[in-house]
């Protein structure tokens, strides 16, 4: 997807927690007067906010943006097909039921959101990446390394050489053995991670190529991996952005692993009906 052309809102819901106090007013003013943001200049808004020009137009460069014209484009789309709000507060007089209702729609929001700023050629760069590998292996601690397990899980179908580990140690020893014919997926919402930094360099040193599932605010993992692919997710009382985002990299990890099938579909037929025969002796 075009990345000038997609989503502003969910841009802003992503870096918020990271802004500046006056990047907070921009981010609000835009949130609250949308129409009035596309039909004014540049000039306009920094003299509605009290600010400079130049402050207005860093803030668009922080947004992943052009400029501000790009920004607007983006914005207008938004507001053209808008993404309905449905991520709401848990109250306490909610009800088991009206909880569960938030819940999901809070997961169809991060879904929507991380959808609405894929880069169709970035993954597709992934994938192509993935399917040259000699080896493919999957990263992630603490909540992500579950993520790892699952890719992993889903991946041994495919019939390549594939692994995943979640402990920092197996990690490194791993990496350092990896060549520039395989691939590494980073899984890291924060992207700050500092074992999982350490291991990035290590796969740097021996020119692995690296793909990273993070979160879509700038980060030292989302700036030094090869081949960034990004989910979005909001906080909430009740859920930090990084239990929120989990649908999201699941998702991502289910979109990777149908186009590898898909592309290797003659060699993943025999390698699921191998699965199939072996596991067959687990069922009554």
């Amino acid at each position: 997807m075009d990345e000038q052309a997609q989503h502003c809102f969910p841009r802003i819901r992503s870096h918020y927690s990271q802004f500046s106090e006056k990047e907070k007013m921009i981010a609000d003013f835009i949130i609250a007067n949308p129409e009035k943001i596309i039909h004014s200049t540049i000039s306009g808004v920094a003299e509605d906010l009290g600010i400079a020009d130049a402050t207005v137009f860093r803030f668009c460069k922080r947004l992943g943006f052009k400029g501000y014209q790009a920004m607007k484009i983006s914005l207008a789309s938004d507001l053209v097909a808008p993404i309905k709000d449905i991520h709401e507060t848990i109250q306490e007089e909610d009800s088991e039921g009206v909880i569960a209702q938030k819940v999901f729609r809070s997961n169809m929001r991060s879904l929507e959101d991380s959808l609405g700023i894929m880069k169709e050629d970035t993954f597709r760069q992934a994938v192509q990446a993935m399917l040259c590998a000699r080896r493919i292996e999957f990263y992630g601690t603490g909540g992500s390394g579950f993520i790892a397990m699952d890719a992993h899980h889903k991946f041994l179908r495919t019939g390549m050489t594939i692994n995943a580990y979640n402990d920092s140690h197996m990690q490194l020893i791993s990496a350092s053995q990896l060549t520039e014919e395989d691939v590494i997926v980073f899984i890291s919402h924060s992207g700050a991670n500092k074992d999982l930094l350490e291991v990035l360099e290590v796969a740097k040193k021996n020119h692995v190529t690296t793909i990273g599932i993070t979160h879509f605010a700038k980060s030292p993992l989302s700036s030094r991996i090869d081949i960034p692919l990004f989910t979005v997710s909001q906080e909430t009382e009740y859920r930090g952005e990084a239990l929120a985002s989990r649908i999201s990299q699941l998702s991502i990890v289910d979109a990777l692993y149908v186009n590898i099938m898909k592309k290797r579909k003659d060699l993943s037929k025999t390698s699921l009906q191998k699965i199939r025969d072996a596991i067959s002796i687990k069922k009554v």
